[in-house]
């Protein structure tokens, strides 16, 4: 395993936030207008945020019950809320599971569907947002729920269940006595003595990709074609933007190496998890290890040996450019284009964002117990807490916003003037900064008991 070599920011229920643009005109201002959304009456034992940043939900309790609010409408009393909150991507609906004497179902905007022994951990929409996907058992035996329609029962059903970006396909794996097998579309693959947890569909949903296991050898499955036979495969395959390529991490006795197209790279003592493609599907990019070195790998070409290689892995929109994450001595650099940065006591593990036109890079850094954003190698103003997975560009690159904590206060800053204060900006699962047009963006904040949608626009001044 490599060593960890990010950091993770302080995390309260609320994930800390602020704002900051880069480029913004001395000449311009913000205009920022707030909407109240929901007063949070009950505390939240889970708080959500919509896909779009304009909607809230969380779960409440009360007198020994447990219910859901939406945007501040309660929902009914149960016993017990039984699986997270989750939204459709177009934001429209909220499902959930919920218990009530002794039997469990799925709730979808406060209907409630048929009553099971037990239902999955897992509740999925079809990216269209027009499914709804999840597992059930009953009679000891389990099966899936598509739009309330149960499917085939088995003696067991897998995590993952999964649609295909254009919602019109749909698989999961399943045990049916000593047997392992993927379905998909209702039809049964073929039989195997275990299939990984992961099932993969292509970006162009024309393909699926899973691996297997017969005896002591596995194997990946393509589109049910059966591959070269390996000690074992990495849980993770991938696909490249344009789906004509594939690639995952396999192992042959003590070695490892990355399998792309079908051809195997050199061995290594190990490779990292996170394997990546560039937008245009041309490059790839990994990090391996040799003895006590770690490198990026990068079109096949090794970089420059280090003592550690974070998860961050990315490249430009524009696929001319790569960045990671890089620690020596105990401090921590983003490397860009094989070029080291300055180094610091962390980087944010999963901060670093190219700009849409791919000119500028930003990231989240760490010294003397401040948070900052370093901007094309500039280090952005000092703050207690910076939310390093909320960096944002604005759509035409002139702006980056991303959230900040100073002194127990919350607040956006555009350029070096700070804005509204609150108590809470929400961030990741409770929420992100969205850009509607150029210049116009939004999030959701907290102020004593309200949730606001907070929208701004930078205006240019004549």
């Amino acid at each position: 395993m490599f060593k960890k070599c990010i950091f993770v920011f302080i995390a309260i229920f609320f994930i800390f936030s602020g704002l900051v643009s880069f480029a913004v005109e001395k000449n311009s201002e913000i205009e920022i207008s707030e909407k109240l959304i929901a007063e949070v009456e009950f505390s939240p034992l889970f708080f959500l945020a919509s896909p779009d940043s304009k909607h809230i939900a969380y779960v409440g309790e009360k007198d020994g019950k447990q219910f859901v609010i939406v945007d501040g409408n309660k929902g009914k009393d149960y016993d017990n809320i039984v699986i997270t909150l989750i939204f459709s991507p177009d934001s429209k609906h909220v499902a959930y599971g919920a218990q009530k004497d002794n039997k469990i179902f799925v709730v979808l905007n406060d209907i409630e569907g048929k009553s099971y022994d037990s239902i999955g951990s897992t509740i999925i929409f079809s990216p269209d947002s027009k499914r709804i996907f999840y597992s059930a058992r009953s009679d000891n035996k389990g099966f899936v729920i598509l739009n309330g329609v149960e499917g085939k029962k088995y003696d067991g059903i897998g995590k993952s269940l999964v649609f295909s970006p254009n919602s019109k396909h749909i698989a999961y794996g399943v045990k049916s006595g000593n047997d392992y097998f993927v379905v998909l579309d209702g039809t049964e693959g073929k039989r195997y003595d275990s299939i990984g947890s992961g099932i993969f569909f292509s970006p162009d949903s024309k393909h699926l990709a899973y691996w297997a296991q017969s005896g002591s050898k596995r194997f990946p499955v393509v589109d049910g074609q059966e591959g070269k036979n390996y000690d074992a495969i990495g849980n993770t395959i991938v696909f490249s933007p344009d789906s004509k390529r594939m690639a995952f991490v396999a192992q042959k006795g003590n070695k490892y190496f990355l399998v792309v197209d079908g051809q195997e790279g050199k061995h290594y003592d190990a490779i990292g998890n996170t394997v990546v493609f560039s937008p245009d599907s041309k490059r790839i990019i990994y990090a391996a290890q040799l003895g006590n070195k770690r490198f990026a790998v990068i079109d096949g070409k090794e970089e420059e040996y280090r003592e550690g290689i974070g998860a961050t892995i990315v490249f430009s929109p524009d696929s001319r450019h790569f960045a990671y994450v890089a620690q020596k001595d105990n401090k921590h650099s983003v490397v860009i284009d094989g070029k080291e940065g300055k180094q610091f006591d962390a980087i944010g593990n999963g901060s670093i964002f190219f700009s849409p036109d791919s000119n500028n890079v930003a990231y989240c850094a760490q010294a003397d117990n401040k948070r900052f954003v370093v901007i094309n190698g500039k280090e952005e103003k000092k703050y207690d807490d910076v939310g390093n997975k909320s960096l944002v560009f604005s759509p035409d690159s002139k702006y980056l916003t991303y959230m900040a904590q100073s002194e127990n206060k919350h607040f956006v800053v555009v350029g070096t003037e700070k804005q509204n204060f609150y108590d809470n900006i929400l961030n990741l699962t409770m929420g992100r900064i969205v850009f509607d047009s150029l210049d116009r963006f939004h999030y959701l904040a907290v102020r004593d008991k309200g949730v606001y949608l907070v929208e701004s626009r930078v205006k240019k001044n004549n």
